[in-house]
C-alpha cells in the first residue's frame, strides 16, 4: 500500500473579523442616514415651491453594471422650465467621518442626490446585468417623491416533448 500525499491546501484559518459588529455598524449608520431624509425632502421641496417649481422628473437607465441619471425636467404646471442655481442645505455623512456634514447644494443637485439614495434603498443593484430603468417625479405641491421603476430581466422557458 502507498501513502498518498493530499493535494488540497490547508484549510484557511477561522477569520478574526467579528462580522456581527459590521453588521450592525453599517445598520447604524444605515438609521443615521435614513433620519436626515425628511430635513433634506424638506428643505428641497420648500426651495422648490419658492423657486415656483411645481415637479421635477428624473429619468434613469442602466445595465451591464452600469447606470445614470439620464435627465432631469423642472416644471411650473405644465410648462417645462430651467432649473433655478438656488443652493440649499444637504445633510449627509461621508465615509470616513461619523459627524454630519451641511453641503450647499443646488436644487438639482439634491434631487440627483435623493434619486441615487432612494434607488439604492428600494433597488440596490439596479445597474446590474440586465439592468433597469425608470422615472421619478418630485412633486414638491404633495411633498412626495413618486418612483416608477422597470426592471429589466432575461427569461428563458424550457419545453420538452417525449415522443
Amino acid at each position: 500500500m502507498s501513502k498518498i500525499e493530499p493535494t488540497l491546501p490547508a484549510p484557511m484559518a477561522p477569520s478574526r473579523i467579528d462580522f456581527a459588529a459590521v453588521l450592525a455598524r453599517q445598520a447604524e449608520r444605515d438609521a443615521r442616514i435614513a433620519a436626515l431624509r425628511p430635513a433634506n425632502k424638506e428643505r428641497l421641496f420648500d426651495g422648490l415651491t419658492a423657486a415656483g417649481i411645481t415637479h421635477v422628473t428624473v429619468s434613469f437607465d442602466g445595465y451591464g453594471d452600469s447606470g445614470q441619471v439620464e435627465g432631469i425636467s423642472a416644471y411650473a404646471g405644465e410648462t417645462e422650465v430651467a432649473c433655478p442655481k438656488t443652493e440649499i442645505a444637504y445633510a449627509a455623512l461621508t465615509w470616513d467621518d461619523p459627524e454630519v456634514e451641511m453641503r450647499a447644494l443646488s436644487l438639482e443637485d439634491v434631487v440627483e442626490q435623493l434619486a441615487y439614495d432612494l434607488l439604492s434603498d428600494t433597488h440596490g443593484g439596479w445597474e446590474n446585468n440586465d439592468g433597469a430603468w425608470g422615472e421619478f417625479c418630485f412633486d414638491a405641491a404633495a411633498h412626495c417623491i413618486h418612483l416608477e421603476f422597470n426592471e429589466r430581466f432575461t427569461s428563458s422557458e424550457l419545453t420538452a416533448h417525449d415522443f
